[in-house]
């Protein structure tokens, strides 16, 4: 029990250590920065390609999948006003302004790289041409399964009612069509985080080691949000502060918030991995 306590111990040290001394903080607010400004653009590239194709209810549904699983004090304002963005008719997916938009979307991708690979403690050896390259990749499988989703979506409520009719025993496991939307996008969040842990730092990872910083991840995330949730509720001055831009002053905080956490899973991560290997060395 006590051989726990300190190997707990141990890890925790390093994690926090690391993550403060190899300016974790700063990072935070780079990731948060960044990934704000890649949203827009992500979103834009995503519904254009998707009215392109036919996905004509792809807003909606790329809009539910990125803010459902945030506090709704936090993205009921940003959602609407995204919204209010991406239902604008736009007929330029091969135009220079789209193109544009897919790069800008990668700089998010980019600046998730960076982030793990200082969490991992490795050195970035793959070319810059071969990054982006990747990172454009990973916008594009981003898109292409939205637009995937965002098919299954429109045929949920078609296909629960079939299932329901011919299998009435099914019909207290069907859920709110919210609820099912909510899983689903918590599911796209976790292989999300699966992804970007195992392909977008240098080097290479077992499967098994990333388990305990994502389970952090998404188990702070939730107590994050919820704590950061409530603070606006009944003690936050943002409006008085910032008038009309307290939900982006919020979103950024938010952000920031997400941020610290993501990097602190590979922090862990990383850490756990350094125990182990000199645990393995004493013979431990």
């Amino acid at each position: 029990m006590l051989r726990n306590i300190v190997a707990v111990k141990r890890v925790l040290y390093d994690a926090l250590g690391h993550f403060n001394n190899d300016d974790g903080w700063a990072m935070s607010s780079h990731l948060a920065i960044t990934a704000l400004m890649a949203l827009f653009p992500f979103l834009i590239f995503a519904t254009t390609l998707g009215s392109f194709l036919g996905a004509q209810a792809f807003a909606q549904t790329a809009v539910h999948i990125v803010f459902d699983t945030w506090p709704e004090q936090i993205a009921e304002p940003i959602s609407r006003e995204v919204l209010r963005v991406l239902t604008v008719q736009r007929t330029d997916l091969l135009t220079y302004g789209v193109v544009l938009a897919a790069y800008f979307a990668s700089n998010g991708i980019e600046a998730v790289r960076t982030s793990l690979n200082r969490a991992y403690r490795v050195t970035e050896t793959r070319g810059f041409l071969l990054r982006r390259a990747q990172s454009l990749i990973f916008v594009l499988i981003a898109t292409v399964g939205f637009l995937v989703i965002s098919v299954l979506l429109v045929f949920a409520p078609l296909i629960a009612r079939l299932a329901e009719q011919r299998f009435e025993w099914i019909e207290p496991y069907m859920g709110t069509f919210t609820l099912w939307r909510f899983i689903i996008a918590s599911t796209v969040i976790v292989l999300g985080l699966f992804a970007v842990h195992v392909w977008l730092p240098a080097g290479k990872r077992r499967f098994v080691s990333l388990i305990p910083g994502i389970l952090f991840t998404l188990i702070a995330w939730l107590i994050g949000s919820t704590v950061f949730a409530a603070y606006i509720d009944h003690f936050s001055s943002y409006v008085t502060t910032y008038a009309g831009l307290a939900s982006i002053m919020i979103a950024v905080v938010f952000l920031y918030i997400v941020s610290a956490i993501f990097i602190l899973g590979g922090e862990l991560n990383a850490a756990i991995s350094r125990y182990l290997e000199a645990r393995a060395r004493v013979g431990g």
